[in-house]
């Protein structure tokens, strides 16, 4: 299983179940990983995407305790461990492949355990946040493997770094 994120200098990944940039090119880098995939994410996740819809191209699996909530194109499922049986599922022969965490923090930090590799839009920016990511350079068990040129948009510089479990 595989995990995707943003994080600011400091680990910081968001702020008031908003991302902490705008960032075209990540955008685009986040299609470009996710298109094809099962997504995995939890609901406050979900109502931050546009229009609090499920990603298009894309089998979205939502992890709520709500047994009630209804959200058109979703799998939902009731905790990390279900999601994660659900997509596999679906997944079929390509099986954890094809699987992509894409948060938030608390799925993060409850699949990271699951997961090999974590592709991480690294700023090099401090920016104020209210939850954040495990610091993996700090992480004996992942190291950095590959790592994009610095880019810049809208005053932030960052670039495309993947990680992977040693």
């Amino acid at each position: 299983m595989k995990l995707i994120v943003a994080a600011e200098k400091n680990w910081g990944i968001g702020k008031e179940n908003k991302l902490l940039a705008h960032l075209p090119q990540d955008l685009k880098y986040f299609r470009k990983m996710t298109t094809g995939k099962i997504v995995i994410m939890g609901r406050k996740t979900l109502e931050s995407l546009p229009g609090g819809k499920p990603l298009k191209d894309r089998i979205n699996v939502v992890i709520s305790r709500n047994s009630d909530l209804r959200t058109e194109g979703c799998v939902l499922a009731g905790s990390p461990e279900e999601a994660v049986g659900k997509a596999l599922a679906l997944a079929g022969e390509d099986g954890s492949d094809r699987l992509m965490v894409i948060g938030g923090a608390s799925v993060y930090r409850q699949l990271l355990p699951s997961c090999d590799t974590c592709y991480v839009t690294r700023m090099e920016n401090a920016l104020e946040s209210d939850c954040s990511f495990p610091d993996l350079d700090r992480d004996p068990e992942w190291e950095l493997v590959r790592e994009s040129p610095m880019q810049e948009e809208n005053g932030i510089r960052y670039r495309f770094a993947e990680y992977r479990r040693k």
